[in-house]
């Protein structure tokens, strides 16, 4: 079920050009805002919709039978969901803070693709490459034993997918950091306090993380196995 906060009409202009080439241009884009902590879609719902992210984040999560939770991506501004190779959703999505996105109906989705010039397959190309190369990444993570390696990975992975700015403002929880690092919260609070105490990062309150020395948490991510790049 979509549960509609607020909507407004969208002008051909103001939509992405990647979006109107995805749907081959019959599709009418909105922007919707959903508020913290809405469910956008739900595990073994049939997908209807698709998203590109303009504000905010959200994460995708199943819960799994003894209990826990499972993240399973952050999507950030920019990054499409709701592109399914089944038919039906495999995770739930929920909005982490108030985050409005691009919205279509499916059912547009790869229409005229063929009649579109190269530079439109290439946008589409980019766009739906970076949630596979979000997923691939995740797995390499995953696949690291090294609580420090697994958090180090993905403070770079925020890093890059934010644009290296001066300083990280994470709009997740430690909580849904751990659940996407299949770490407990006090393993993660722990890797942070290392890296602060040998001077990688420093803290500007909870969520707002200034990485120091790039360098050095690179090393620590990449101590084990080496290779693929955080994003």
């Amino acid at each position: 079920m979509i549960v509609r906060i607020s909507s407004s009409s969208a002008s051909v202009n103001s939509v992405p050009n990647g979006l109107t080439a995805l749907t081959g241009g019959t599709a009418l884009w909105a922007s919707y805002k959903y508020s913290q902590g809405t469910q956008i879609f739900r595990d073994g719902e049939a997908p209807k919709y698709i998203y590109q992210i303009r504000e905010g984040a959200v994460r995708s999560y199943k819960l799994l039978s003894d209990g826990r939770r499972q993240i399973g991506a952050f999507y950030l501004p920019g990054d499409i969901l709701g592109v399914e190779a089944e038919s039906l959703h495999r995770f739930t999505a929920e909005a982490i803070i108030d985050t409005t996105v691009w919205i279509a109906r499916r059912h547009g989705l790869f229409e005229g693709l063929a009649e579109h010039d190269l530079a439109d397959a290439t946008t589409i190309f980019e766009l739906l490459h970076n949630s596979l190369e979000h997923a691939q990444n995740h797995l390499l993570l995953l696949g690291r034993q090294e609580a420090h390696e697994r958090v180090a990975w993905f403070l770079l992975e925020m890093d890059w997918r934010l644009k290296k700015p001066t300083a990280i403002v994470l709009p997740m929880s430690r909580t849904d950091i751990a659940d996407y690092l299949g770490l407990s919260i006090e393993t993660v609070s722990r890797s942070l306090s290392v890296f602060r105490d040998r001077g990688v990062i420093s803290f500007n309150g909870q969520r707002e993380i200034i990485l120091k020395d790039r360098t050095k948490l690179a090393q620590v991510a990449l101590s084990q196995s080496g290779g693929g790049r955080p994003a």
